[in-house]
């Protein structure tokens, strides 16, 4: 069974949604405050973390910002404001989904089988050898799910190994913005189209000093290392 953690002020919300996630094979347990929800995603076991971002001691946004800090679990945060900036703040710190208040469980559940599919799976023909995509100066392993860059790990959330990993399965092919959406989400592909640029940004960022992703104006994004053993992409 799934464990999610709901990080909330809302003393209400926790009991009723809890009987609804365990209709979904989720367990989820709620903290009112960021630091007792903190204190829970430390101690470990937790496969997803719902933030709203109105809450006491920190807002959403900087409590995002610490997690990501120590982990790549997946998030989603949740408001009551639904301001686009909003979405793309909560984006660009790392979250991997956004929900409006007030929400349909039902949407929140199917959000988190989103996000939470994408973690363990290996895609069809990425198993390669050891199991490795290896480029010039960064390694990709689906099966753990880590990469290494000039032979030091980079932490990357969900979204960001999705999104490489795909570009690293067909190193060279361009992927234009809707169909990275389309793959990694499935749906909303205009209201997040922002959100693969703040991804490649991220990445960038992190892969630094390579200069692994290319821009194709007009086009989209390609993997931009050249494959150690090209091999490896084919049969």
């Amino acid at each position: 069974m799934m464990r999610i953690l709901l990080i909330d002020d809302d003393e209400q919300l926790g009991e009723p949604l809890a009987a609804y996630f365990a209709r979904f094979e989720m367990q989820l347990s709620h903290a009112t405050r960021p630091s007792a929800g903190l204190t829970l995603l430390r101690q470990g076991g937790f496969d997803a973390a719902i933030l709203d971002v109105m809450l006491p001691e920190m807002d959403g946004f900087e409590l995002c910002r610490t997690i990501r800090k120590e982990s790549d679990i997946p998030l989603i945060m949740l408001t009551a404001r639904g301001d686009v900036m909003d979405r793309v703040i909560g984006l660009e710190l790392g979250a991997d989904d956004y929900l409006p208040k007030p929400f349909e469980p039902r949407e929140l559940v199917a959000r988190l089988q989103t996000v939470l599919r994408r973690r363990p799976t290996v895609q069809a023909g990425a198993q390669r050898t050891d199991g490795r995509l290896k480029f010039e100066g960064l390694t990709i392993d689906p099966t753990t799910r880590s990469v290494q860059c000039l032979g030091v790990d980079v932490e990357l959330t969900s979204t960001e190994f999705d999104f490489l990993h795909l570009l690293a399965r067909e190193p060279g092919r361009v992927f234009h913005r809707d169909d990275i959406l389309n793959q990694l989400r499935g749906r909303d592909a205009e209201l997040y189209t922002r959100a693969v640029d703040l991804v490649v940004s991220r990445l960038r960022k992190k892969l630094e000093p390579l200069d692994a992703i290319k821009t194709l104006r007009n086009a989209g994004y390609a993997l931009a290392l050249r494959p150690e053993n090209p091999a490896q992409f084919h049969g």
